[in-house]
């Protein structure tokens, strides 16, 4: 049983931007969502997405939460009026966004809040809301773009005579990019992200748990202006590889392999996605430690050097630096992402990968990128995770996670 650890609560200055600039963003990110509407002929959106309708409009209530359950949205026309449906109760939440025009109570259609029968009849009653407002702010619009709401809400907007349309690439193509402004709340969200990584490294010591260790990262993320972490991913010794296993109660122990991918919705509700590998204790790595290790670090600095604005993505993949083929079973399942307010779009595969679920597209200025690298044998033994986000330049990239490597693990 790993016992209580009274650290104290960790004091680190607040990585918040003004709130002027938050705002300033806010409005960038509506224009730039408007304006890759107007590209793919899509008068208005009705996004349930809980980190999507976020990036349209600013407003935030219970982002896990309402992830889960469909149970507000908000109406983006091209043009006129940003109707944001609230979860009851919450109304105020949205009080001084100027990114939302009004505020309604949000329908229970989700048969969860009121039962299939009265949920279909609060359906019903939205897809009237619906039609009042285009006719008013799109006039003559029979095509509407939905996404991740609740099962029956896209056959009925299209039974009342509307297209919809999935609205999710839309979207993501917007998110891509970011604006200067925007950038600087990404910063902000890293240097937040790697105060707790710092915290969580001194707090690392053989004998205590994976979950301890990991409940400090947490904490001193959310005492630094962090919002929350996505994943479960802090792991040890054997149960590094393969990868994606969750945190748990193992005890870490000397001598070991600890992996940390961030995941972390940091300051501004952005992502910082970036991952370490550590050495347990004030031991020196094996030789399978090193070298694991040393594959890593060799991937994600030949692919870094690889990004430029314009290259394709295809062109990227093919390029990449591949692991060698007896660690290729077990290897990451991309070899680079999008992020922003969340892991987003592009989606970068392997190169073996590409046919199945490869993108077409290109490197813009203003992406942010992570790029991922996990080397592991699928006969077993210890893992090593390492992943780096970048910002796409006009010239080149910039580093955005600049945490050190483990001095003893990191080739000479």
């Amino acid at each position: 049983m790993d016992l209580p650890h009274d650290a104290g609560t960790p004091d680190f200055a607040s990585f918040l931007l003004p709130a002027a600039h938050e705002a300033l963003v806010r409005r960038q990110r509506l224009a730039r969502l408007r304006a890759v509407m107007a590209a793919d002929a899509l008068p208005a959106l009705v996004l349930y997405d809980s980190v999507n309708l976020r990036y349209a409009c600013g407003a935030r209530n219970m982002q896990l939460n309402t992830g889960r359950n469909p149970s507000r949205c908000v109406f983006v026309p091209l043009e006129g009026p940003v109707v944001l449906f609230e979860y009851a109760g919450c109304a105020h939440l949205a009080a001084g966004l100027d990114t939302v025009d009004e505020v309604r109570p949000a329908p229970p259609v989700h048969p969860l809040y009121a039962g299939t029968a009265k949920a279909r009849e609060h359906l019903a009653r939205f897809v009237g809301e619906i039609h009042a407002l285009l006719r008013a702010h799109a006039p003559g619009a029979r095509r509407i773009g939905l996404e991740r709401a609740p099962l029956d809400a896209g056959p009925a907007l299209a039974d009342s005579g509307l297209e919809v349309v999935d609205a999710t690439m839309t979207v993501e193509r917007a998110k891509a990019v970011k604006s200067p402004e925007e950038v600087e709340l990404v910063r902000a969200s890293v240097r937040c992200t790697e105060a707790a990584v710092a915290h969580l490294e001194a707090e690392l010591r053989p004998g205590r748990t994976e979950a301890a260790v990991w409940a400090e990262f947490n904490r001193a993320l959310v005492a630094g202006g962090g919002e929350y972490v996505e994943t479960r991913l802090f792991t040890s010794g054997s149960h590094t590889n393969p990868w994606f296993q969750e945190c748990s109660d193992k005890p870490i122990a000397a001598g070991e392999l600890v992996c940390l991918d961030t995941d972390a919705i940091g300051a501004h509700g952005y992502f910082a996605d970036f991952s370490r590998t550590f050495l347990a204790g004030e031991g020196r790595p094996s030789p399978q430690q090193r070298r694991l290790y040393g594959l890593a670090v060799e991937q994600l600095e030949t692919n870094m050097a690889l990004l430029r604005p314009g290259l394709s993505f295809r062109a990227f993949a093919e390029r990449a630096r591949q692991l060698p083929e007896d660690f290729l079973p077990n290897r990451y399942f991309l070899i680079a992402h999008g992020n922003g307010l969340a892991g987003e779009y592009p989606f970068i595969p392997y190169r073996c990968d590409w046919d199945a679920v490869g993108q077409e597209g290109h490197f813009e200025p203003g992406m942010t990128i992570s790029l991922e690298s996990f080397v592991g044998h699928p006969d077993g033994g210890e893992g090593v995770k390492l992943e780096e986000q970048v910002l796409i330049t006009e010239t080149g990239i910039e580093r955005l996670s600049s945490y050190g490597l483990d001095p003893r693990l990191a080739p000479a």
